[in-house]
Parts: structure tokens; C-alpha cells; sequence
């Protein structure tokens, strides 16, 4: 990100297009979404789940080089509270998304921890609370995580809290930051997810200014929220229930974060994520993509899409 210098890059990724999965029929299909985003006037995106765009290193890149487009990060999930068997789980498709993220140039990884509650029927999967030893080995398995990708593939880890997820509020939140490695673990400040959980981005971004890394940048309907905790609706159903607003309709205030990020005085990419699976009408996005670029374009003095 060298030659963008001390700006806030606004980005996009599949997820603004409702692309949860590498394959599915509710999905707008790849060459389109790729289409639209250029036309949407982003120039950066994210992966998304491995396997949606190319990943043929060549053939990617010459689908991207043909629309302007450059990719910032890949994603990659784990569940190193479980236990030290989860790296070998979590080693072999997180390889495949770092030679890719890597060999096309990108410089992040994202990376989100496992829900703890089965994301369609809502039954717990795990303890919703982890004990001393989890959180060590949570803590373990992303220090090891964030050196491999640095020392064999020169990328940034980025972790990105997560709704049902062990790390979802302020409290969890903090206690990963303050125990895990600032070299080898950096924060991908998720804004709707930090909301979700009743984390205070603002806050976050004041209390541990060195560990913001990288944004994704959404709000939460406050109105749905409520009515996800009075009736403890799974993440995925909340999604459903329209939980996530087009911006600026929701909370957190981005124009404030946008400013408090800015205030970081070095650069770091904003990825727009809508959270939009399943998409009725493909015909959707675009216009939302475009009037969200607009609306973050102004929120701040240095903040641009290239």
C-alpha cells in the first residue's frame, strides 16, 4: 500500500453483492460482480470465500488488470479455541488464500474466528463462554497464524471480530488485543460487527490506535438489533431480518469514524461490506454500491478510492 500513502482507501468486497459462498444460485455470478464494482467506481476489493473469483494467480489477475481493480486482502476462518489440532484444520485452506492473496499482490489477510452457535438453526454448537485454556489457545493459534503469513508470505494478519463469535464484544475484544502479538496481529475493525456486539468502534480506535490494521465498514439498523436480542436471533437470521443498513441510515456514525481513522495519520484500507446474502433482484447492489461510495467519499479529507 505504498503508493497510497497516509490516505483511508475505500474498497468493496463480494460480500456487498450478497456472495457468502464460493458457489450458489442465489450468488450474482463472478464476471458480473467484477463488472459492477469497476462500475460502481471502487478500485479495490477483497476475495471473498475462496474459490467465487479465479484462482488461477494469471487468470485473475487479467480479469482485475481489464477492469482497473486490485485486490487488498483475502479471508481465511478459524477456531483455534478448540484446541492445538485446529491449525492443521486451519492451515490447508489458509494456505491456498495466501499464495493467492499474495501472488496478485495483496498485502492482508482477514481473518474471522468460528460462531459458536449453528448459524441456521441457532443450537449451540460449543460453550458460548471459552474457559482460561481456550482463550490461551485462541491466543496461541493467532500469534502462529500471524507469523507464518508474514514470514512465508509477507501479509498482514488482520483479525476481525465477529457476531456469535467468542470475540464479538468490547470487553473480548480488548482482552485479544491486550494478549496477542501487535507485530503479528493487527485488528480488522469490523463497525457493523463491533455494533452487533456492543462495541464501540470510536473507542477502540482511541484506546488501541496502533492495532487498527485494516476496516470493514458497516452499520447496523438499531430498530432490528433490538428486536435480534429480544428474540435471540442467530447471526444469519438477524442478516435476514435486515439488521445491516445501507449507509448513512444506521449506526456506528461512519463519518465519525472515518475522521477518528484519518487521525491515524497512515494508511489503511476500508472495505465496504453490506452483508447482503441472499440477493432477491441481482439488480440491487450496484446502486447501493454507488451511493455508498459517494456518501464515504464525503465523509472525509483523505479518504479516497485510489
Amino acid at each position: 500500500m505504498s503508493d497510497v500513502e497516509n490516505k483511508l482507501i475505500i474498497g468493496t468486497a463480494p460480500d456487498s453483492w450478497g456472495v457468502w459462498f464460493p458457489e450458489d444460485p442465489k450468488q450474482i455470478p463472478w464476471q458480473r460482480f467484477l463488472d459492477e464494482v469497476a462500475e460502481a467506481g471502487y478500485r479495490w476489493i477483497e476475495l471473498g470465500p475462496y474459490g467465487y473469483l479465479p484462482t488461477d494467480p494469471s487468470r485473475l489477475a487479467d480479469e482485475l488488470k481489464a477492469r482497473g481493480l486490485s485486490v487488498s486482502a483475502g479471508t481465511v476462518f478459524t477456531a483455534f479455541h478448540r484446541g492445538v489440532d485446529q491449525w492443521d484444520i486451519a492451515w490447508e485452506p489458509a494456505r491456498k488464500v495466501a499464495e493467492l492473496t499474495a501472488a496478485i499482490g495483496g498485502e492482508h489477510i482477514v481473518v474471522i474466528p468460528a460462531m459458536w452457535r449453528d448459524d441456521v438453526t441457532g443450537e449451540p454448537v460449543e460453550n458460548g463462554q471459552l474457559s482460561p485454556d481456550q482463550w490461551n489457545d485462541l491466543f496461541d493459534g493467532h500469534n502462529r497464524l500471524g507469523k507464518v503469513l508474514a514470514e512465508e508470505y509477507g501479509l498482514q494478519q488482520q483479525f476481525h471480530s465477529h457476531a456469535d463469535s467468542h470475540v464479538c464484544g468490547q470487553a473480548d475484544i480488548e482482552r485479544f488485543l491486550q494478549n496477542t502479538d501487535p507485530q503479528l496481529v493487527t485488528l480488522c475493525l469490523d463497525t457493523g460487527h463491533a455494533e452487533y456486539g456492543g462495541a464501540s468502534s470510536l473507542e477502540l480506535i482511541a484506546k488501541y490506535p496502533e492495532r487498527i490494521g485494516y476496516l470493514h465498514l458497516k452499520q447496523i439498523d438499531p430498530a432490528v438489533l433490538q428486536a435480534v436480542r429480544e428474540q435471540n436471533l442467530t447471526w444469519a437470521a438477524a442478516n435476514l431480518a435486515g439488521v445491516m443498513t445501507e449507509p448513512p441510515n444506521g449506526l456506528p456514525d461512519l463519518a465519525q469514524v472515518i475522521s477518528a481513522v484519518e487521525g491515524l495519520d497512515r494508511p489503511v484500507f476500508g472495505i465496504v461490506e453490506q452483508d447482503m446474502y441472499p440477493v432477491a433482484d441481482f439488480g440491487i447492489p450496484l446502486p447501493i454500491a454507488k451511493r455508498t461510495r459517494s456518501y464515504l467519499l464525503s465523509c472525509g479529507s483523505r479518504t479516497r478510492v485510489h
